[in-house]
């Protein structure tokens, strides 16, 4: 009798181990099949996140491949050139002095251009930039004589836009594009009295009298508005004179021609800030003789940019990569 119980436990206790062994083991392959599945998720999350930048530098390739190639397609032939310009004008910009001469010298001399279109879409911007391109037009025209150059507005051509338009022979654009705003802008925000009332003190160190008077927490002097008050003035006089060389006697006498307002299509034909009413197409067809059309904008270099590209997203990746498997 004391035989029989003393084994007993002995069962329990190794049929016990065995249950254990069994739920451990059970356990254990779970977690590996977690594992695993979460290995293989993320073997093709890196593959998702390295195989749509690498479309997207393909694609880009081929986009700027086709777009550096469509300025020598057919450049034997009688064509117009077209250069766009959108967008804010300054340095950096694709709208910028540089970007926009580099077009309009490779339009001037390339065989078979009869006439070229500048179509521009741009709300203004650096007056200097403006008069860089508006003096380029200037010089590439008394060169190349016998090459016009029109002005086609699509939506918006004002302020250091319309500064460059003036520069061509002749301007175009839809009855509803926007045109105008003759003027200059420099606007600010100043923050002296909400300084007060929140009891902050405004410390600004400066060598020279008028250093900080632009500063926006200080109090503003009237002797610094009147300066820069004849700044802006002065490069509105420059503004005007470059609208009045380059639109002459077409210009009406308005006394708002010069305010800084902006008018439609149909309302800058009445006041000759503009000579016509029509697209790119109808320009190129009607007014230079051809509807051959070959884009001439200028684009930044293809491995520089492919290269700024690819930089771009393998560095966006493998910080991706190093987060993802730091977590």
């Amino acid at each position: 009798m004391s035989k029989e119980n003393s084994s007993i436990p002995s069962t329990h206790q190794q049929s016990q181990g065995e249950i254990l062994t069994w739920e451990q083991k059970t356990l254990k392959e779970l977690a590996f099949a977690t594992l695993k599945e979460q290995q293989r998720a993320r073997r093709w999350t890196i593959f998702f996140r390295l195989f749509y930048p690498t479309l997207l530098i393909i694609f880009l390739f081929s986009y700027l491949s086709s777009g550096s190639e469509s300025s020598s397609l057919k450049t034997s032939k009688p064509h117009i050139a077209l250069i766009s310009l959108d967008g804010i004008i300054s340095s950096g910009l694709p709208a910028s002095a540089e970007s926009i001469n580099k077009g309009l010298r490779t339009a001037f001399t390339s065989k078979g251009v009869t006439g070229i279109i500048l179509r521009i879409n741009s709300p203004g911007g650096s007056p200097v930039q403006a008069g860089y391109i508006n003096d380029a037009i200037y010089q590439l025209r008394e060169k190349h004589p016998k090459i016009p150059i029109y002005t086609v507005i699509t939506d918006i051509c004002a302020s250091g836009g319309y500064y460059i338009a003036v520069a061509t022979d002749k301007i175009y654009a839809d009855k509803a594009s926007m045109v105008g705003s003759i003027g200059v802008l420099l606007n600010s925000f100043g923050f002296v009295d909400i300084m007060n009332k929140l009891g902050i003190e405004r410390r600004l160190f400066t060598a020279g009298d008028h250093k900080g008077f632009l500063d926006p927490f200080s109090p503003t002097k009237e002797e610094e508005s009147k300066h820069l008050q004849g700044m802006l003035d002065n490069i509105h006089q420059q503004f005007i004179k470059k609208v009045k060389e380059g639109r002459g006697d077409r210009l009406k006498n308005n006394p708002d021609l010069f305010s800084g307002l902006i008018w439609t299509g149909e309302q800058a034909l009445d006041l000759g800030l503009i000579d016509g009413l029509g697209n790119s197409e109808y320009v190129a067809r009607e007014f230079l003789g051809t509807e051959k059309i070959v884009d001439y904008t200028s684009k930044p270099d293809l491995l520089e940019r492919l290269g700024h590209q690819f930089g771009t997203t393998l560095s966006h990746v493998l910080s991706n990569l190093e987060t993802n498997y730091l977590q």
